[in-house]
């Protein structure tokens, strides 16, 4: 694939990667102003904005096996987790940005278990080993197989996470 062609695939799939996440939240907010027509357009162009990423991947190549896509996502959390967010620890600390350095020490923390999540996940995969996760709606942080009393992270009560079967 042309340098050129590639360039314009990986900057669609990462526009409407943040589309597709912003309609999401936005539908969200419809929701909570009572507006549910609103909230439902939102969700419809957001699936739209996926189906253009998906395709901007597919012709990237990204999508792999799922043991080549496990190793993938361990590599890139675990990057995120000990280079990403410690380079925005420190530049919360310069300028004094306590709410920042606490949503990114939150945040790096969370991204750790993703990795483990992902390595655990890469162990058992021929065992297709059967869990129900459990996340922390504040912090995002994953419970694999038992929902805690309050989230390890942020503190959030048990009420504040979404299971996943």
């Amino acid at each position: 694939m042309d340098d050129r062609i590639k360039a314009i695939f990986k900057s669609i799939y990462e526009g409407e990667a943040k589309a597709a996440l912003r309609l999401k939240l936005f539908a969200k907010q419809a929701d909570r102003e009572d507006l549910p027509q609103i909230a439902q357009l939102f969700r419809v162009i957001s699936f739209s904005e996926e189906i253009h990423g998906e395709r901007a991947l597919k012709m990237l190549k990204e999508i792999k096996s799922t043991e080549e896509n496990l190793k993938e996502s361990f590599d890139s959390e675990t990057t995120v987790a000990e280079v990403a967010y410690d380079q925005f620890l420190k530049v919360a600390a310069d300028v004094g940005d306590n709410g920042a350095s606490m949503i990114f020490s939150q945040s790096r923390d969370v991204e750790d278990i993703h990795a483990k999540l992902y390595k655990k996940a890469l162990d058992h995969l021929m065992t297709e080993t059967q869990t129900t996760y459990y996340v922390c709606q504040v912090c995002g942080y994953v419970a694999d197989g038992m929902l805690p009393d309050e989230c390890p992270v942020c503190s959030a009560p048990q009420n504040q996470f979404k299971e996943f079967k």
